[in-house]
C-alpha cells in the first residue's frame, strides 16, 4: 500500500451535515464530516488527548458532534477544525487557546463524481499526483450510474489486477455469452500496453470475441461482427479504468476507485458510464449486471492464495496474456523508489498496541512536534543503499 495517491473516503451522499463518519483506510481509521459551509474534511481519528475516536460512539451521547464546524470528540468533547487544529479544549475554559501539540493529520480534499476523496499523502499540492479525471462525466451525450460500493474481502491490488486480465473472461463470466470454449482454436489474442494518457498508469486495448447477449434488455448493446474492443488501464496503485467498445461508437466506461481498508479487504467505489442506452430505465438492469459480473470476480478472488500479490514475478509462472499486470507492477515499482510504500510488516507490529500511526499530512512538511507517529515506510533501493553507504564509512573511519 502506498501514500501520496488519492483515495475515496466516502460516497457525498452518505455524509451529512450533522455527523461525523469513520472510513479505515490504508490500515488507520480516519473521520470525514462537513464544515459550517458544507464542504467535505477529512482528518486522522485519532484525539491526541486521549486517544478517543472522533467519529466514534455517536450513539453514546446526545451532544452535538459538528459544533461551528468543528468536529467534536465524544471522549472529552474536544473540538478539531477541517485544518485538524483543536480549537477548543472544554476542560480549560472554551476559548482559551490550546497547546500547539493540540493538532491532527488533515488531507487534501476533492468532492467529485459522487465520492470524496482524500489526498493521503505529506506531498506538497504542485508535486501530487492527480484524481484520475473522468473526461466525459459533464458531457450530456453519455450517462453516470450511481455510485456503487463493493465490499470485498481481499487485497486491493488483487482486485486492480483482475481488471487488467483478458486471460480470465472465459472461464469467470459466462453471462458474458460464453457457455464453454473451443479447445481447438481458443487462446488470447496478442495485445500492446502503453502509458495512460492522465499518466501514472499504463493502458491497454484488447480484440474479444462477444458473443450476443440474451433478452430484450441487451438488444442496443450487441456488438459488431461478434467481436468488441476492450481495454483496461491504471492510475496510481488504486484507480482503474475499463473501456467497452461494442462498435458504432457506442461504450462503456467504467472507473474503478479502490479503498485499500487493510490487507484483507477493499472497498471499491464504482462509476459506470455510458453513451448508449441512456434511458434511466436502463440504470438498474445495468446495475443488476454488474453486480452480477463483480459477484463472479469476487467469488474467485476470495480464494487466491497468497492473499498478497507476490514481491517477485519469479514466484508466479506468467504467460503474455499478463502483460498489462506485469506492466501495473512495474509502475508500483516506481512508486516503491519514491519511497511511498507503507511498511506493513511494521505497522502490523507496532499498530494498536501501544502506538498509534496517522498518513502524514502535507501539515507536517511545515512544523514540528506531532504526537502521533507517521505510518512506517519502506525506504527507496537508492536510500537504503546510501544508509549502507554510510554505515560503511562510518566502520572505516
Amino acid at each position: 500500500m502506498y501514500i501520496n495517491f488519492w483515495y475515496p473516503i466516502i460516497r457525498s451522499e452518505d455524509l451529512g451535515p450533522d455527523k461525523p463518519e469513520r472510513a479505515k483506510v490504508l490500515g488507520v481509521n480516519l473521520v470525514a464530516f462537513r464544515d459550517q459551509e458544507g464542504n467535505a474534511r477529512v482528518l486522522s481519528d485519532t484525539c491526541v488527548h486521549r486517544g478517543g475516536s472522533l467519529g466514534g460512539a455517536w450513539e453514546l451521547g446526545s451532544n452535538p458532534r459538528i459544533v461551528n464546524g468543528c468536529v467534536v470528540c465524544p471522549y472529552h468533547g474536544w473540538e478539531f477544525g477541517g485544518d485538524g487544529v483543536c480549537k477548543n479544549i472544554p476542560s480549560i475554559g472554551y476559548g482559551k487557546k490550546p497547546p500547539a501539540r493540540a493538532k491532527i493529520d488533515s488531507y487534501p480534499v476533492q468532492e467529485k463524481y459522487g465520492i470524496v476523496f482524500a489526498f493521503l499523502g505529506d506531498l506538497p499540492e504542485a508535486e501530487r499526483p492527480t484524481l484520475l479525471e473522468i473526461e466525459e462525466y459533464e458531457d450530456p451525450a453519455w450517462r453516470a450510474n450511481t455510485v456503487l460500493v463493493l465490499e470485498v474481502d481481499y487485497y486491493y491490488e488483487r482486485s486492480i489486477e483482475n481488471g487488467l486480465d483478458p486471460a480470465h473472461n472465459e472461464f469467470v463470466h459466462p453471462t458474458h455469452g460464453y457457455q464453454a470454449i473451443n479447445r481447438e482454436t481458443y487462446s488470447v489474442r496478442d495485445f500492446d500496453v502503453t502509458d495512460y494518457a492522465q499518466g501514472w498508469g499504463m493502458w491497454f486495448l484488447h480484440k474479444f470475441d462477444a458473443p450476443p447477449l440474451k433478452g430484450e434488455t441487451w438488444k442496443d448493446a450487441k456488438a459488431e461482427g461478434g467481436e468488441l474492443y476492450a481495454g483496461s488501464g491504471t492510475h496510481g496503485p488504486n484507480t482503474m479504468i475499463t473501456e467497452i467498445n461494442i462498435g458504432k461508437g457506442q461504450k462503456f466506461r467504467q472507473y474503478f476507485f479502490e479503498q485499500p481498508v487493510d490487507e484483507g479487504k477493499t472497498n471499491i467505489f464504482f462509476v459506470n458510464m455510458r453513451n448508449f442506452m441512456t434511458d434511466p430505465k436502463m440504470d438498474g438492469p445495468i446495475h443488476a449486471r454488474n453486480k452480477i459480473i463483480a459477484q463472479q470476480d469476487i467469488e474467485v478472488l476470495n480464494d487466491v492464495w497468497p492473499p498478497r500479490t507476490p514481491t517477485s514475478n519469479t514466484k508466479e509462472v506468467l504467460m503474455p496474456a499478463d502483460k498489462a499486470v506485469v506492466a501495473y507492477r512495474e509502475w508500483l515499482s516506481r512508486f516503491d523508489e519514491k519511497g511511498w510504500r507503507i511498511d506493513w510488516d511494521e505497522f502490523t507490529r507496532r499498530n494498536g498496541k501501544e502506538t498509534a500511526f496517522a498518513i502524514p499530512s502535507p501539515a507536517r512538511r511545515e512544523s514540528g512536534n506531532w504526537v502521533v507517529e507517521p505510518m512506517p515506510l519502506l525506504k527507496s533501493r537508492a536510500a537504503r543503499k546510501s544508509a549502507l553507504s554510510d554505515i560503511e564509512d562510518i566502520s572505516a573511519a
